[in-house]
């Protein structure tokens, strides 16, 4: 909530390296490891990227559950609908189960057999994956400036 005692303008932002990360992988990656239809692009992209991008993605759990219950102590207000803050809390968490599901799968079924043949269904993955990112960029912006949603 933008001017409330709990926002930091000056504090570095996780959601812009994680969302960053994910851009260039589907914009600059992607695209050159599907025209070669070669999957080591990705990999070595993801190689250097996952340990840094997973750190800022848990960063971002802990300290969203931590602020929306420093905005609404009591959890149960954050799934009521109610006001434009539990609406955004409730985006959020399924945005997130969203992101947990698509990620888990391609690190359990696509990735132990990536090849030439199924980098499109991981395509499909980072490309979704980059979108519910924006999505969550999008939310937080609703709950910082007073919300719209």
């Amino acid at each position: 909530m933008r001017g409330s005692r709990y926002s930091w303008p000056g504090q570095p932002d996780n959601r812009h390296f994680w969302i960053g990360g994910h851009i260039v992988l589907c914009v600059s990656i992607l695209p050159r490891a599907l025209r070669l239809r070669d999957p080591a692009p990705v990999r070595d992209f993801e190689r250097g990227y996952e340990p840094v991008g997973i750190t800022a993605l848990f960063l971002q759990i802990i300290t969203g559950i931590w602020l929306a219950y420093l905005h609404l102590p009591e959890v149960s207000g954050w799934f009521s609908l109610e006001s434009t803050f539990s609406r955004a809390v409730w985006l959020k968490f399924i945005l997130l189960a969203a992101t947990l599901v698509l990620a888990g799968h391609a690190r359990l079924r696509i990735h132990p057999r990536l090849g030439p043949d199924n980098l499109s269904l991981l395509a499909v993955h980072i490309v979704t994956i980059t979108l519910l990112s924006i999505l969550f960029l999008i939310a937080g912006v609703a709950i910082r400036t007073g919300g719209w949603l």
